[in-house]
């Protein structure tokens, strides 16, 4: 297995950040079932999407990287991004301690994982792992103790993921996506 190296970037290094796609193939999806409508909890249970399709959030109008310094104060944030032998194969954006953000609650011990991507063709090889040591890393020098990652129900690879790390699943919002109805968001946090 290569050596990941991560670097620190700026802001101005987006657009070769996001020269990494963030897109993935859906070929299952999670099923929110409620229990005595949720009085009894809930139930995921893995579906499988057929056909199977891209998803590319990069894609989606007004979003991806190079367009986030427009809409966000980015001052605070962290642009780690991942090289295997000098090549970029991946990257993490933490974001903290700013205006705007509702994800942040106007907490300083709070840091999100705004976005996390790894090329397809350096998948399986612990950059994703090394990624999130990294933002946790990045968090925790900030002095922040909770860590907080959105996804959704469709991306069941980036869930058992985040389980992997560490993360327990803070939240549920089957109707976060007024554009997205068939998404659930999915909160996963940790405690650093």
């Amino acid at each position: 297995m290569a050596t990941c190296t991560i670097i620190e970037e700026v802001s101005t290094e987006l657009a070769a950040y996001s020269e990494v796609p963030i897109s993935f193939t859906v070929s299952q999806r999670l099923r929110v079932d409620l229990i005595d409508g949720g009085l009894g909890g809930f139930r995921l249970k893995t579906r499988v999407v057929d056909p199977p399709y891209v998803k590319d959030y990069d894609a989606i109008k007004g979003e991806g990287p190079t367009r986030w310094a427009r809409r966000f104060d980015m001052s605070n944030w962290g642009i780690l991004s991942a090289h295997i032998d000098d090549q970029r194969v991946g990257g993490i954006i933490m974001a903290w301690n700013s205006d705007g953000v509702s994800m942040l609650e106007d907490r300083s011990d709070l840091a999100v994982i705004w976005d996390v991507r790894v090329d397809d063709a350096a998948r399986g090889q612990g950059v994703g792992r090394t990624l999130f040591g990294a933002g946790e890393q990045w968090a925790r020098e900030r002095g922040c103790k909770w860590l907080k990652v959105e996804t959704q129900n469709i991306n069941v690879g980036a869930c058992r993921f985040y389980a992997k790390m560490g993360c327990h699943l803070g939240a549920i919002d089957q109707h976060a996506y007024e554009d997205l109805p068939d998404e659930v968001q999915m909160l996963w946090v940790k405690q650093l």
